[in-house]
């Protein structure tokens, strides 16, 4: 190192340290700093810093002298809902639904900490109405109104009114006297909310799966973020409303004249003390007028279907049904059944049995039709086994032609035996939808399952590596021990042969896998339907006499061709046999 260059090192050094004493803050200013990140951060907590309204020196300008303000909290209730309010934003702090409670028995709180208000430029400045003191100006009962004033006579209130027996708070936002003072080329300004949502169910990672953010546009589309990773997503269409959903709970915050755009985003986060974040900057339409008043809405409370219909503006849309036709089966089908049983008070694991009536009654005949023609199959199975033996096993396309020939001459359908399934199929998904979505069951009890909105850990242990269970299920089990059985019935019935036999048993331990963190009272259901299955089967055995079916089909056989209805599925079938044999015997020429 030369000495020009130490020389230089040397008076920076000098330079650091003398900065670093010229600059250090006295004691009052530091006391000062102490103060306003105390009060900031006993807001953010939720901690009132007093029950009682105290008056407030304001000051001409947007940034606001911290040190001689006093954090003081206000409290607006009914018998729905609670809210807590700061004077410091003047906004709501914490939001609790009264009715209901979490899985430790504990108050609904849907969010404790949450950052609210205006971004705008004012007189040059950046204002967020966030970091302003307002105070209030009413003494109205169920109303409560903060006003942050200017020395010029122009101000901002945020109007919250709770009327009883709601759910939904009215929250007005005017601003008057800052046409002056706001750039001429505005045309919105951005409301900022974001916040994180509490757990309010016992499994965590459930909560998380079902909880993102919706909104909803002017053209009526409802649409919502992933639910499963990190999202966002700007929308430049009008917005109706915004909500922060989780499981079976939403804070929502509607506009009636609409927002003008909007920007949405939801944050997963590995914290076990809330569920997810979630934050919206939406835009409001400004006009260069003496006074912009802006009417809006909350929404804290349940995602109860019913509940979420009553409040208007489509929000029951985000109870995920299920997609394409299964929502509608859900809504129009399901769920009317569900209310009308609901309507008698009687025990939900009694209406989850009777719906399980109702679906396998309706689809009896086919589930009759269905055994018909694997008893069929089942006599048919010899001379099936001398054709094999005839033809060989290498041609498998004469092989099949020979099997179509002879469920011609039997007045076989071989797909017969799929029929039940088919059309059970779509209520089996539906019900994998209804289930886990219905605010019904929770915390609703039924014989040992205390929650049948979540799984029944009745056994437990610790956690499992790699695949994550500390629990098994015993809905699950049962739903699982069931299906093995009626598994082995059914292939002792239709002598099932082959692969096929095996993946009978190997599927209900996949399921088992994946549902064993379902709740009880979908496994309830699935249990539920295995058991009347089996017993319609059984019911239907003992009326279904194999050799009079034997010596039907050998009529069938006398009867000539031309008496036989041929079906459009069948000929196909029989042309496509036909066209692969041709094949088979081009390919043994060659």
């Amino acid at each position: 190192m030369d000495k020009n260059t130490f020389t230089g090192l040397f008076l920076i050094l000098i330079i650091l340290v003398g900065s670093t004493f010229l600059l250090k803050p006295n004691e009052e200013e530091i006391k000062r700093e102490q103060f306003v990140q105390d009060s900031l951060a006993k807001v953010k907590s939720g901690v009132p810093v007093t029950n009682e309204h105290k008056n407030v020196t304001l000051k001409d300008s947007v940034f606001v002298d911290n040190s001689k303000q006093e954090v003081i909290s206000s409290v607006l209730e009914n018998d729905k809902i609670k809210l807590n309010l700061s004077n410091l934003g003047g906004q709501i702090i914490s939001s609790v639904v009264k009715t209901e409670t979490t899985y430790r028995g504990e108050p609904v709180v849907l969010f404790n900490k949450s950052d609210f208000g205006l971004e705008f430029v004012s007189n040059g400045k950046n204002v967020n109405t966030n970091q302003l003191y307002f105070t209030r100006v009413d003494s109205v009962p169920n109303k409560l109104t903060y006003r942050y004033a200017d020395a010029d006579g122009s101000y901002i209130d945020f109007i919250y009114s709770l009327p009883e027996g709601s759910n939904k708070v009215d929250f007005n936002i005017s601003l008057k006297g800052y046409s002056q003072k706001i750039p001429g080329s505005t045309t919105d300004l951005n409301l900022v909310w974001q916040t994180n949502l509490l757990q309010q169910e016992k499994d965590l990672k459930s909560e998380r799966n079902y909880s993102t953010v919706y909104y909803k546009t002017s053209a009526g589309d409802v649409d919502y973020l992933s639910e499963t990773e990190t999202a966002e997503k700007d929308v430049q269409e009008k917005i109706e409303w915004v909500s922060f959903k989780q499981h079976f709970f939403s804070a929502a915050i509607i506009s009636k004249d609409g927002f003008s755009k909007g920007h949405t985003k939801v944050e997963t986060t590995s914290s076990n003390d809330f569920v997810k974040r979630y934050s919206t900057k939406l835009s409001l339409p400004y006009k260069p007028s003496d006074v912009n008043s802006y009417d809006l809405t909350y929404y804290f409370g349940t995602n109860k279907f019913s509940e979420l219909k009553d409040q208007g503006f489509s929000l029951e849309k985000q109870v995920k049904m299920g997609w394409g036709p299964l929502k509608w089966i859900n809504r129009y089908l399901v769920l009317p059944i569900f209310n009308f049983f609901n309507s008698f008070a009687l025990s939900y694991g009694l209406i989850i049995l009777l719906l399980t009536v109702i679906l396998k009654g309706a689809l009896f005949p086919f589930t009759y039709k269905s055994y018909l023609s694997m008893a069929k199959m089942r006599v048919l199975k010899p001379e099936m086994d001398e054709i094999k033996a005839k033809v060989g096993e290498d041609n498998q396309a004469l092989l099949q032609q020979e099997y179509l020939k002879l469920y011609k001459q039997a007045g076989v359908n071989p797909l017969g035996g799929c029929l039940p399934m088919l059309f059970q199929m779509p209520f089996i998904l539906a019900f994998f939808y209804f289930f886990p979505n219905l605010f019904e069951l929770r915390h609703e009890s039924f014989l040992w399952m205390t929650d049948l909105s979540t799984y029944d850990d009745i056994i437990k242990f610790p956690t499992i590596p790699l695949l994550g269970w500390d629990h098994i299920s015993l809905m699950c089990l049962l739903m699982t021990t069931s299906t093995l059985i009626y598994t082995y019935y059914n292939n002792q019935t239709s002598n099932v042969q082959g692969q096929m036999k095996y993946i009978g048993y190997i599927t209900p331990l996949i399921f088992f896998g994946v549902l064993n963190s379902y709740p009880s009272g979908l496994n309830y259901y699935y249990f539920c339907a295995n058991i009347l299955t089996f017993a319609q089967q059984f019911f239907i055995r003992r009326f279904v006499d194999d050799d009079k079916i034997h010596a039907q089909i050998q009529e069938n056989k006398k009867k000539p061709e031309s008496a036989k209805k041929k079906g459009g599925f069948q000929k196909k079938l029989e042309d496509m046999m036909r066209q692969q044999q041709q094949m088979q015997q081009q390919k043994n020429k060659k």
